[in-house]
């Protein structure tokens, strides 16, 4: 079974249930989860900073892992409580932990300084860690596909409208 952080950033990249499902009872995987959401934050800055600056780099990478922490909670409650069915088992740990491993494809930003390929890159990293995303939300909290997908949307709907409100505060 994999172990290490590179085996299991390229399961989960490649969408490997068996890696997402190691990641879920894994307690000691947080560290990991952890590593995977900063260096992909990184990757994604870096892949940036042409068109960004450095304060877009560092308000990435405090963005996403608020983001994480934030979005893994808003997946956790809507999954375990309002989309949950007699199956669903979860702790909030694996939820965390799974979805930062789904975030493993956003490692290949740090090429989207490159013009055309770096859009192109961008909308398919996209799709990619909506994919991830849900496989991680569905193996985590035991749910099936369509749940997990409603999972990850309503949690996305909410979690844009907090964005925008606490943006919206701080902006006075």
């Amino acid at each position: 079974m994999e172990k290490t952080i590179t085996d299991r950033v390229v399961g989960a990249a490649r969408l490997d249930v068996a890696t997402y499902e190691a990641v879920e009872r894994d307690v000691n995987a947080n560290t990991q989860a952890l590593v995977v959401v900063v260096l992909a934050a990184i990757a994604s800055g870096i892949g940036s900073l042409g068109v960004d600056g450095i304060t877009s780099f560092v308000t990435g990478l405090i963005g996403a892992l608020v983001g994480w922490i934030i979005y893994s909670g808003l997946a956790y409650l809507i999954g375990t409580r309002l989309l949950a069915t007699a199956e669903t088992r979860a702790t909030y740990g694996e939820v965390l932990r799974t979805l930062g491993f789904a975030q493993a494809p956003r490692l290949l930003l740090v090429l989207a300084w490159i013009p055309i390929l770096g859009l192109i890159l961008a909308f398919v990293v996209g799709i990619w860690v909506l994919v991830a995303t849900i496989i991680a939300i569905r193996q985590s909290m035991e749910l099936t596909t369509g749940r997990a997908i409603g999972t990850a949307v309503i949690a996305w709907i909410i979690y844009i409208i907090v964005n925008a409100l606490i943006l919206g505060a701080l902006s006075f």
